[in-house]
C-alpha cells in the first residue's frame, strides 16, 4: 500500500532530522529521501519555492549517494538540513 502524501513528508522529515541530528546516514537513506522527494514532486501540486527546494534535497541525496565520504557530505549541509526541515511544514 503506497504511503500517504502526508506520511512521505513525515518520513522525509525524519529522515533528514536523523541525518542532521547524528552527522551520519547510509546510502541506503540516501536512495530513499530520492525516492520520497520524486514521488511528492510527482502527486504534489506545490508553489515554486517548494520545488525549488525539494529539488535541493533530490540533489543533496543523488550527491550523498556518489559521494566518497557520506559523513562528511552530510556533515558539511547541517544548515541546510534545518532549512529543509522547517520547509517541510509549508508542504502539509
Amino acid at each position: 500500500m503506497p504511503l500517504s502524501q502526508e506520511h512521505q513528508i513525515s518520513l522525509l522529515k525524519d529522515l533528514l532530522n536523523n541525518q542532521q541530528s547524528d552527522c551520519c546516514g547510509s546510502v541506503a537513506e540516501c536512495e530513499q529521501v530520492e525516492r520520497l522527494v520524486k514521488s511528492l514532486m510527482a502527486n504534489g501540486n506545490y508553489s515554486q519555492d517548494a520545488i525549488s527546494f525539494l529539488t535541493e534535497i533530490y540533489e543533496y541525496s543523488q550527491n550523498g549517494v556518489n559521494a566518497s565520504n557520506l559523513d562528511e557530505h552530510i556533515s558539511s549541509h547541517l544548515e541546510q538540513l534545518s532549512q529543509w526541515v522547517e520547509n517541510m511544514d509549508s508542504l502539509s
